[in-house]
């Protein structure tokens, strides 16, 4: 008997690399805000300093403490302008708990090590700082809980030291920016500042498969160009999939973190209507108890009470 043709199953084709890298990984926000002349233009569109940034140089990563005994910070990128200032540019993938106190933390030490770069006048330091910019682009919100409408009316915080009470600039030495990449929900046909462009290039170029008319400015070009995986040797490549998948990973670690916290909160709402339900349950069997007493008790006292009503009848009628 002869046997039927097997149909030859075809195996499923491996899922196929973006067109662009990630610009959220380690990699792949080194590799293109790593370039001067990218950093520049987006640094001018986010900062908006008076004149704008002509020129940068990239400082060490590491900054060190005061003190042996003070911790080391690791930054993302560090510039300095040809005026001086100080910027820190970092991209945050994972909530962390006092991330706003992390933020202080960092760009303060870019203003004390100026205490040993610092102008020496009479022997003593002058005290003149050059501002520092904090610049953090988020994959999270600091408010964890917002409606639709709320989520999507703000994605760019610029902070400064104000007076309270008349809210005039008390220094622009500090200066704190804040990119929230999950409330900035525009469209290409909706964007009408530059920095906004570089936002939505951030969050989506690699889910684009070509580069959009409305990005057809030249330094945009540079960055599809620095960023199309095709043109990445193979040690690149390979870099950049390890970047990817270590992002990846810890975002997955900080799921399966959420969710355990969030099942162990059910959990424990479980428990607590359990003991309520328990306690409403005994609560009420104490009551059915004491109301049996009573009822025992009022019983009693009417058998006592007959039995001393029936002795009299009996003492009366000698029936003893």
């Amino acid at each position: 008997m002869a046997q039927k043709a097997v149909k030859s199953q075809k195996k499923p084709k491996k899922q196929d690399l973006s067109v662009y890298i990630n610009l959220q990984t380690d990699f792949g926000f080194k590799r293109v805000f790593g370039i001067k002349e990218v950093m520049l233009n987006f640094l001018n569109a986010a900062l908006e300093i008076p004149g704008g940034i002509a020129d940068l140089t990239y400082s060490n990563v590491e900054i060190l403490g005061l003190t042996k005994e003070d911790r080391k910070a690791f930054y993302d990128l560090i510039c300095v302008t040809g005026n001086g200032e100080r910027i820190i540019v970092e991209i945050q993938n994972i909530r962390q708990d006092h991330f706003k106190d992390r933020i202080l933390f960092y760009a303060s030490l870019l203003i004390q090590e100026q205490n040993v770069q610092g102008r020496i006048v009479d022997d003593e330091w002058d005290f003149v700082l050059y501002p520092v910019y904090s610049v953090n682009i988020l994959q999270f919100c600091f408010k964890k809980y917002m409606t639709k409408k709320e989520k999507f009316e703000k994605y760019l915080s610029y902070i400064q030291l104000m007076d309270k009470n008349t809210n005039e600039l008390f220094s622009d030495k500090l200066n704190i920016v804040c990119i929230e990449l999950p409330r900035f929900g525009k469209k290409l046909k909706e964007e009408k500042t530059f920095l906004e462009q570089w936002v939505y290039l951030i969050k989506n170029m690699h889910k684009l498969k070509d580069m959009p008319e409305e990005l057809k400015a030249e330094i945009f070009e540079t960055v599809f160009g620095i960023a199309k995986i095709a043109q990445m040797s193979k040690e690149e490549i390979s870099r950049y999939l390890k970047s990817l998948s270590d992002m990846n990973a810890v975002k997955n670690q900080f799921k399966r973190m959420s969710d355990t916290i969030a099942d162990a909160k059910n959990t424990i709402a479980e428990q607590v209507n359990t003991i309520a339900t328990v306690t409403i349950e005994r609560d009420n069997a104490w009551n059915e108890r004491d109301n049996a007493f009573a009822t025992v008790a009022t019983v009693t006292t009417e058998r006592d009470n007959a039995l001393k009503e029936l002795k009299i009848l009996k003492q009366r009628f000698g029936l003893n």
